[in-house]
């Protein structure tokens, strides 16, 4: 891939690694398009790995009057299913009633939620008693309950789609590179006509000729708007208002359950999950306006302690700060009404309020930046962004998108088969044992990974799941991925990190 950046020239530029830019990587290579994708740190190291692991139509955007943005997620939920099935599997739901008119009511809205799903369907939404809620969702807190609601929807490992969509894009001829960092743009009579890029292991540039440039940088994509709009003496207004969603791990014995629990409204007006994932079981998530990208943000005291005594209303055991194994956050970009005119910064409305449409701007230089959505619509903002592209005289004419019918997985270079991300895991023992040396260097040589924390946070998800467990195995992790890459594998980095995803440090 090295080799071709020097000596190619391309028709498509992707700057982003995360969902949507991988997204248009896979889909672009597939229509015949030359492309590069350029990531400045690890594939899904940033949103893309720290969802709560849901591919879902939002609940709580069909109560907003959102239903377009429900319609299309749910149709993009059963186009995920089938065409990734090692990565995305059905998961059932169960919303708990402790006020006699919660039961008809959140039945009503969830039967409607099933009714926009339409043939892409799940399963149907059935209203339970107490005792079968109880049996449903071993764990749930059994005073005063009423019943519950039964629906469906879906679950997923995030980074390993992500590196499913960055390992398709690569077979099908893309040239996708992490640790490769955009530092300016090239200009041709004011027109965008590609990028420059700096191999941040070995601080080699690179110039990087092509016709279009995509803006897939999620929460960043305003900083790299304003890096392009100063190279022609512009200023840019700001797309994006960024919100933090933090999530605590804890272990099954606080929730027992195979479905996963979902509270409608909270104290801040978003919903509480328990989803249980990889043995363990996700709590979350908050919804806190963060008026700054970090590369690795991090929850709050306020946000853990809110989770914590949200969760402990609805659990028969509520979990404590020892409790939680894990704790890490992540930041949505929101795009919001009134962004191109320069009013987001400083706007009051909760970022609760704002929905997960996306949207595209192309600047006066041709610039393609797409912004805003979610995971579960990642594949339709890419082929929104490749026709727009098209539209405006960026790109050539193209063949019809393709990727609804494409299929994605893990597969293993060494004679296995797919990985199935649900099963590791079941124990603290098990997903330790999980991260073999034959496994790192499997990731080390068919999977991108660069760093110890390339391994234990997005090719196993221990980090996720465990943050002491993780530290324990770093070291072994470390000595076999400098033997494979010949590079410094950054073991005290990690260090670090883990024990910020500790909350007993």
């Amino acid at each position: 891939m090295l080799t071709r950046l020097a000596t190619e020239a391309f028709d498509l530029v992707v700057v982003g690694g995360g969902a949507t830019g991988l997204g248009v990587a896979l889909d672009a290579a597939m229509r015949g398009l030359r492309v590069a994708l350029f990531e400045s740190h690890d594939f899904a190291k940033g949103t893309s790995s720290r969802a709560t692991k849901l591919i879902h139509g939002g609940v709580r955007y069909m109560a907003q009057g959102r239903m377009s943005l429900v319609r299309e997620s749910l149709r993009e939920r059963s186009i995920l299913l089938r065409n990734a099935p090692g990565l995305v599997r059905p998961l059932r739901f169960i919303v708990p009633a402790y006020r006699p008119w919660e039961l008809p009511l959140y039945g009503a809205g969830l039967a409607v939620y099933d009714a926009l799903a339409g043939r892409h369907s799940l399963g149907p939404t059935r209203l339970m008693g107490a005792g079968k809620t109880r049996l449903r969702v071993p764990g749930v807190r059994s005073q005063g309950l009423k019943g519950g609601v039964e629906y469906w929807d879906a679950q997923f490992d995030d980074a390993g789609l992500a590196l499913a969509l960055a390992r398709a894009a690569a077979e099908q001829a893309a040239v996708m590179l992490n640790y490769f960092r955009v530092t300016a743009f090239v200009h041709d009579h004011g027109r965008v006509a590609g990028v420059q890029a700096l191999d941040t292991e070995t601080d080699r540039q690179f110039e990087v000729r092509a016709r279009c440039v995509i803006n897939a940088t999620g929460v960043w994509v305003d900083e790299l708007r304003r890096l392009e709009a100063q190279g022609c003496g512009r200023k840019a207004q700001p797309l994006i208002r960024a919100s933090r969603g933090t999530h605590l791990v804890v272990d099954r014995c606080f929730f027992p359950s195979e479905a996963a629990l979902l509270v409608p409204r909270t104290a801040d007006g978003r919903v509480l999950f328990a989803v249980p994932w990889m043995g363990k079981v996700i709590l979350g998530t908050t919804d806190v306006a963060a008026y700054e990208p970090v590369t690795e943000p991090t929850p709050d005291k306020a946000e853990i302690d809110y989770i914590l005594n949200e969760a402990g209303r609805y659990l028969q055991r509520p979990p404590h700060r020892k409790d939680v194994t894990s704790a890490w956050a992540g930041l949505r970009p929101l795009v919001e009404k009134g962004a191109r005119a320069g009013t987001l910064r400083g706007h009051s409305r909760a970022t609760a309020q704002i929905g997960r449409e996306h949207a595209i701007e192309i600047s006066p230089s041709g610039l393609l930046t797409i912004a805003g959505g979610k995971w579960t619509t990642y594949r339709a903002m890419a082929q929104s962004a490749l026709e727009a592209g098209v539209r405006a005289g960026l790109l050539p004419d193209l063949p019809p998108c393709a990727t609804h019918q494409f299929a994605l997985g893990r597969f293993s270079t060494e004679g296995g088969g797919p990985t199935d991300p649900f099963l590791p895991h079941r124990s603290d023992a098990a997903g330790v044992a999980a991260v073999t040396d034959d496994f790192v260097r499997h990731v080390a040589r068919y999977e991108f990974a660069r760093t110890v924390e390339d391994v234990l946070a997005r090719r196993s998800r221990l980090l996720f799941l465990d943050a002491a467990a993780a530290a324990r195995v770093a070291p072994d992790v470390a000595r076999i991925l400098q033997h494979e890459t010949q590079k410094n594998p950054e073991l005290e980095a990690f260090l670090a990190l883990a024990l910020s995803y500790s909350l007993l440090h």
